[in-house]
């Protein structure tokens, strides 16, 4: 009968391995949790709640999920509104903050000498300004998140 064994250099190479590959795969597990939840932290969404007519006024009625642990001073929107025909009608500023960690909140801004039926479509052009407690914050448009319960589409 005839027996067969690793040496023991090989065996010590298969364990490294092995081992090293158990590393890696938790490594990689963490890694990927982590950015999980490091989006989740800087995450926004708006949505476009309700168009309300005021006279020759439309009022917006905005509701902003904060779902992050992040505690915004400052969140300054640059906002186009479109015509129904598509055509470019204003352009202005809208500053949703404060805005508490993990919180939901609304927030309402008019929008001046333009009936509500007038409005095609917002477009968040960029952020203007986004800053935590901790100071100012990079490329927080990617962070928003936008939708619409109303026929006036809500898009960055």
């Amino acid at each position: 009968m005839q027996c067969s064994f690793f040496s023991e250099g090989a065996v010590e190479r298969r364990v490294r391995t092995a081992g090293t590959a158990t590393l890696i795969a938790a490594a990689a597990t963490t890694l990927l949790l982590a950015l999980g939840a490091a989006a989740a932290e800087g995450s926004i969404a708006i949505e476009l709640n309700k168009l309300e007519p005021q006279g020759k006024t439309c009022r917006a009625y905005i509701v902003i999920q904060n779902k992050g642990t992040t505690n915004y001073q400052e969140l300054k929107l640059d906002i186009v509104l479109f015509k129904a025909d598509g055509v470019i009608g204003k352009r202005f500023a809208v500053d949703l903050a404060p805005l508490k960690a993990d919180k939901r909140t609304v927030k309402l801004f008019d929008i001046e000498d333009t009936a509500c039926e007038e409005v095609g479509s917002f477009l968040i052009n960029d952020v203007m300004e986004c800053k935590a407690e901790t100071g100012p914050l990079t490329d927080c448009l990617k962070d928003l998140n936008v939708s619409s319960r109303t026929n006036v589409e809500l898009t960055k």
